[in-house]
């Protein structure tokens, strides 16, 4: 009975320490929470799971001291294994390709013999029709020939000074004035046959030259096509390796840049964010971008639009300021757009999008909207330089700034005289134009102003605007008197009977003259 106790006990399983028991605890932890973090799944990538176990057995090493030396010799037999499985996996792939080149050869092969045939074919077509162009020719040659002879001695006998002149009557062609319009015609006409026996015909010799350098075209294409497809391959290697920053800078560095274009950039773009790893279509632009100098040609305008857009939606704007004043793009309005409404959508950058936006306007000769950018960081005075320096801003151009921008001292600086210059904006005309537009407030600043200034700054202001009729300043003392400025409706209303032979008109009487004073 005693041994068979024994026995029975002996079956029964270790008791775990504490410690041991926490240690596995925590090991357990860190590969639930580490292949949380890099996102496996359970059919996840095998690299992240190897690499996560590989330092889990290393923490068990550790911890297990009795046992070191026979794990750590099996932690290498696996390690050796799994890397071997890696480069055997590599070489697949690299076979596989291969392969389908090697299998494609003998269709090609058909293909290029079904092509020689067939350009056989059309080249003795082509002999055939050239020799009997040729034929063709020489008996024109001949018969011109004879042609030549039998009209210079057809000329020589037959020759009579005294008949007229073809295209001309008798009365011109005695006329010396006709006769050297006549002789001018000609001359112009010989001027205009010749350029076209240029234009229509070319020696010979040029047509051997233009054969060799079309030669020499097809031998660079045919250069270029096997550069582009050997570039191709490893582009699509690296990417299916998930080598994306090393594919990004192949595309940057690619011979006479092959690789950068927008069908590159779908593929970047498919790929899509990874966690935890850079986004490879941001990659994809800082490469392209910060290689610019390198190309006499700077990036085309689609790719640079789209790289603005990328970098915007990373919320990097840092970047997209350094490519857009360092590096060799080519910028358009649609770009200065996007930075203009990235800045409207995120205040605390839209200072700087502000500023970048106008030198984007700036570069495209988009003077308006670099106006509009300048007044919105408040810089009027510039902006005023600026419209004195460009002089092609129209009233309508002036009243859409305003609207948009509607700063009482922009306002002032338009319709007054600017550095010796008279106003570009007639003010009248700018307060009605706002009041049209549900823009009172504005309105109102700039009445109690003009109200501050005094019955002398309202006379001055009112004789010095040529561009306002009597009407607009009668329809302003209304809009005065509508909001509480009764003083100023009152002193526009004197200042307007105050002008010689100016009457105040009634709202009944339709039919009187308003410019009759200017005649009488």
């Amino acid at each position: 009975m005693a041994v068979q106790g024994l026995k029975r006990h002996a079956v029964l399983p270790p008791i775990m320490s504490r410690s041991d028991k926490e240690f596995l605890e925590s090991m357990q932890r860190y590969i639930i929470k580490e292949t949380e973090r890099v996102g496996c799944t359970d059919e996840g990538p095998a690299d992240e799971y190897y690499i996560i176990y590989r330092n889990a057995f290393d923490k068990v090493i550790d911890y297990v001291t009795a046992y070191k030396s026979i794990l750590t010799s099996i932690k290498k037999e696996y390690d050796a294994f799994i890397e071997t499985m890696k480069k055997d996996q590599r070489t697949t792939f690299f076979l596989h390709g291969k392969l389908k080149a090697w299998a494609a050869e003998p269709t090609t092969f058909v293909y290029h013999r079904k092509r020689i045939t067939q350009l056989e074919a059309k080249l003795r077509v082509i002999e055939n029709n050239s020799s009997k162009i040729q034929s063709e020719i020489e008996k024109i040659k001949q018969l011109r020939a004879e042609y030549d002879i039998k009209e210079i001695k057809y000329e020589s006998y037959c020759k009579n000074p005294s008949q007229p002149i073809p295209g001309m009557t008798l009365q011109e062609s005695v006329n010396l004035d006709d006769l050297k319009k006549y002789l001018k015609h000609l001359e112009d006409k010989c001027i205009e046959m010749k350029q076209m026996k240029e234009k229509k015909y070319v020696p010979i010799q040029r047509k051997d030259d233009l054969e060799e350098e079309i030669i020499m075209l097809l031998k660079r294409r045919d250069t270029a096509e096997n550069m582009k497809n050997d570039l191709q391959f490893r582009f699509n290697e690296l990417m299916s390796l998930g080598e994306y920053e090393k594919a990004a800078y192949l595309t940057a560095n690619s011979p006479r840049r092959i690789l950068r274009n927008i069908g590159t950039m779908d593929k970047f773009k498919d790929v899509g964010r990874i966690k935890g790893k850079p986004f490879p279509l941001l990659l994809f632009f800082e490469a392209i971008f910060s290689t610019s100098h390198a190309f006499k040609s700077p990036v085309d305008e689609e790719l640079t639009l789209e790289g603005i857009k990328c970098g915007l939606s990373e919320q990097r704007l840092d970047l997209v300021i350094n490519w857009v004043t360092q590096e060799k793009l080519t910028l358009s309005e649609k770009a200065g757009d996007e930075i203009y409404d990235y800045g409207e959508h995120k205040i605390s950058s839209k200072t700087k999008c502000l500023a970048l936006a106008q030198t984007v306007y700036n570069e495209c000769g988009l003077y308006k909207k670099a106006l509009l950018c300048l007044c919105k960081q408040g810089q009027i005075h510039e902006a005023l330089d600026q419209i004195q320096q460009v002089k092609d801003f129209t009233s309508d151009d002036l009243l859409s700034l305003i609207k948009l921008c509607p700063n009482t001292e922009l306002i002032h600086g338009l319709t007054k005289e600017w550095n010796g210059k008279p106003p570009v904006l007639s003010f009248s005309l700018a307060i009605l134009h706002l009041f049209s537009i549900d823009m009172k407030k504005v309105v109102i600043k700039l009445l109690q102003e003009m109200n501050e200034d005094g019955k002398a700054a309202v006379e001055y202001l009112m004789i010095n605007d040529p561009l306002c009729s009597l009407e607009s300043w009668q329809e302003i003392a209304n809009i005065c008197l509508q909001n509480g400025f009764h003083i100023l409706s009152n002193n526009i209303i004197t200042i307007l009977r105050s002008q010689a032979g100016v009457t105040e008109i009634s709202k009944q009487d339709d039919t009187v003259n308003l410019m009759e004073h200017v005649f009488w």
